[in-house]
């Protein structure tokens, strides 16, 4: 049997858990520069409150609710995360983490009898040491786990916990949940499979065999049998390794200088690089793009991007971030008002692919050692302990004007017990 686990809004879960006076009261939590919703609580929820909505278009509904609005704090979150996560390993023969909030659970081995009262435990252990409310779901499969997982978020009574193994059952709760909700179907699937009549999950696995091989991709496959309870997506199994790796940001104010924008780019190459080795890969082109705020009709427009074909396929910081200045140089035209900007990192390939240029004076075993050092110390004292300099120190501002304090990886912000 496999399990996922799911953490509850886990945003504003996390923010909950420092301020006890945000339970039951509608809460949100934005994205990047206060920009759209990205979480929001069950009573946010029930105010029509939706998901990736832009905050300025709900702000009425917000002051008349007394929604609570925090900015994204994702040192926080990541620690904590990291808590949970650490919990559930030394609980389990394995876990694989899948995101910030999710982790699927290797339960094989486990008696059947044990496996509920074992996923209770970790809810109430979770939810202890962190603060945090997590839903369990268990069962053949990966897809029939998430599942599981999310009847715990309907269903109050199952206390945080889902074991789903009966057929019967499986097939009753398939037969009501909706096919859009189903991990691994995407638009496209979900368009086809309504032009077919197909409205849930139960529906999708009882369709044809020939079909769901003729129409869909190996991943659609792969969902149609896991739903029938034959597991595909096995544990551990390594996912698809990005194509592309796109780092970009909008910024609070609108950047008008090249020394503005340069700095910029150089933080967006240098992230991009960092999740490129993180996944043991090379790139072997870079695009640059730059666009001015489409919102003020009456400002000059200029939409811009350009591809540089690196000298040979590399995951040096130092190589790739002097092509993504050399095409800043290229596409950045003054006069303009710049609101958004990025770096595209394709053509990726396993680094054990790697080919130096016969024509290449680079010193590929000094910038490998370069790498190494620096990401094992931002690794250790925190992301951009150690950066390029072009990067600068500060930063690229941004909209926060929300935000909570970093009360577990600051001994300023760590909370101040009364004892009156």
């Amino acid at each position: 049997m496999l399990g996922l686990c799911d953490c509850n809004n886990f945003f504003v879960s996390c923010e909950r858990a420092f301020n006890p006076s945000l339970i039951g009261r509608p809460v949100v939590v934005l994205s990047n520069n206060d920009g759209c919703v990205v979480s929001r609580s069950n009573e946010a929820k029930q105010l029509g409150i939706k998901m990736g909505e832009p905050i300025f278009q709900i702000k009425e509904l917000v002051e008349r609710n007394n929604v609570a609005v925090y900015s994204s704090n994702y040192i926080l979150y990541g620690d904590l995360s990291a808590r949970i996560m650490s919990i559930l390993k030394e609980s389990l023969p394995g876990i694989e983490v899948y995101s910030i909030d999710e982790a699927f659970l290797d339960m094989r081995g486990i008696p059947l009898q044990e496996l509920q009262p074992l996923g209770l435990e970790l809810c109430r252990k979770i939810f202890k040491y962190t603060g945090i409310p997590v839903s369990i779901g268990i069962s053949h499969t990966k897809t029939l786990a998430k599942i599981a997982s999310k009847l715990c978020k309907k269903y109050p009574k199952l206390n945080g916990c889902c074991l789903m193994q009966r057929e019967e059952d499986i097939e009753k709760v398939l037969g009501k949940f909706d096919i859009g909700d189903v991990w691994g179907i995407g638009r496209r699937h979900l368009k086809f499979l309504q032009t077919y009549g197909i409205k849930s999950a139960l529906d999708f696995a009882r369709m044809s065999p020939y079909i769901v091989r003729k129409e869909f991709t190996i991943t659609g496959l792969k969902t149609w049998k896991e739903l029938r309870g034959e597991p595909c997506i096995t544990f551990g199994e390594e996912r698809m390794e990005r194509a592309q790796i796109c780092v970009s940001r909008s910024f609070a104010t609108e950047l008008t200088t090249f020394e503005e924008l340069h700095q910029a780019i150089a933080d967006f190459t240098a992230t991009a690089c960092g999740k490129l080795r993180r996944q043991r890969s090379i790139c072997g082109e870079v695009m640059v793009f730059l666009l001015t705020n489409m919102h003020k009709e009456d400002a000059p427009q200029y939409f811009t991007n350009y591809i540089a074909q690196l000298p040979f396929a590399t995951d040096s910081t130092l190589e790739i971030l002097q092509s993504s200045v050399h095409t800043l140089k290229k596409i950045y035209r003054e006069g303009y008002g710049y609101k958004k900007a990025g770096v595209v990192l394709g053509r990726i390939a396993p680094k054990c692919t790697m080919q130096q240029s016969l024509f290449s004076t680079a010193d590929i075993a000094k910038e490998k050692r370069l790498m190494q050092v620096m990401d094992s110390l931002n690794n250790t004292y925190g992301n951009k302990t150690l950066v390029v300099a072009s990067q600068g120190f500060e930063g690229i501002k941004m909209n926060r004007n929300h935000l909570s304090k970093r009360y577990t990886t600051e001994w300023e912000d760590i909370l101040e017990v009364n004892c009156r």
